[in-house]
Order: C-alpha cells, then sequence, then structure tokens
C-alpha cells in the first residue's frame, strides 16, 4: 500500500452548540462548501468546510472530552481571521445570515478588516492586504481592535 503524502498544514476545528445550524449557517453566510460529514444519531456532528479553498472543522462541543464551545466559557479564546480576494460582499452576506458586527471593514494598519461575531459566539475577521504583508502588518492585524468607534 502507497502511503500518499499530505501537506502539513494547521486545521481549526470551531466547538460549537447546535453544530448542524453552525454548518448550515457557515454555508450561507460565507459560501461554505461541505467537504465531509458524520452526523450521530442524536443530531451532533463534525463537518469538514471550506471557504474558497480555505478548509476548517466544525463539531458540537464535547465537554466530556474538555471541548468547549463559546457559548459554554462565555467567550472566547479564538478568532478566525478569514483573508480573501474581496470581503467586501462576504462581509455583507454574513451581517445578512445574522452575524453580529463587532466592527465593520475598514482600511486600518495596511489591511481591509472588518469582524463579525457568528450566531454560535465564534468572532470572525474578514479581510486582505492592502499591499505587501509583512511581520508589522501580520502583528497590527492580531492585535485587540478597540469595541467602540474612535472620535
Amino acid at each position: 500500500m502507497t502511503r500518499t503524502p499530505v501537506q502539513t498544514s494547521i486545521t481549526p476545528m470551531l466547538s460549537v452548540r447546535r453544530g448542524a445550524e453552525a454548518v448550515a449557517f457557515y454555508k450561507k453566510a460565507f459560501g461554505a462548501v461541505e467537504i465531509f460529514k458524520i452526523e450521530a444519531g442524536d443530531g451532533a456532528v463534525v463537518a469538514q468546510l471550506a471557504v474558497q479553498g480555505a478548509k476548517f472543522w466544525v463539531a458540537d462541543e464535547s465537554p466530556a472530552h474538555r471541548n468547549f464551545s463559546p457559548e459554554s466559557v462565555n467567550g472566547s479564546t479564538t478568532r478566525i481571521v478569514l483573508v480573501i480576494d474581496d470581503p467586501v460582499p462576504l462581509y455583507a452576506q454574513a451581517v445578512a445570515a445574522g452575524a453580529k458586527q463587532i466592527w465593520p471593514l475598514r482600511a486600518e494598519n495596511g489591511w481591509l478588516l472588518g469582524r463579525v461575531q457568528d450566531p454560535f459566539g465564534l468572532h470572525w475577521q474578514t479581510g486582505n492586504p492592502l499591499g505587501p504583508v509583512s511581520g508589522d502588518s501580520v502583528i497590527l492585524l492580531l492585535a485587540p481592535a478597540p469595541l467602540v468607534p474612535r472620535r
């Protein structure tokens, strides 16, 4: 048997409540396509999705396995950064699908970037670099953004 080589990657696994609803939301909000899905008898799901080729996993939380949703921990330790060629229509699509705007798309620190919270408590930053990407611009991208408008 010949083993197929794999490309090293980091792929997020998002733990949520209401996994089937989350899969449907990501399809509607981000145009995600379903690559793989397992559904348990109790309705729990594990699914691999992709947005414009960027893959991620979604699964119902499993406290018995120490996998908690943002709703269970009253927050999240992770933000998902979705870098796409044209973030404007996708950002609007996510908000129209029910995502809560945290901050609107804006040009700042060399990026066009906006942030939404999905109905499952996860924060998504969507955008793209406005010029060549450097280490400094990535550090600024990952810095916390203010939750109140600047004056």
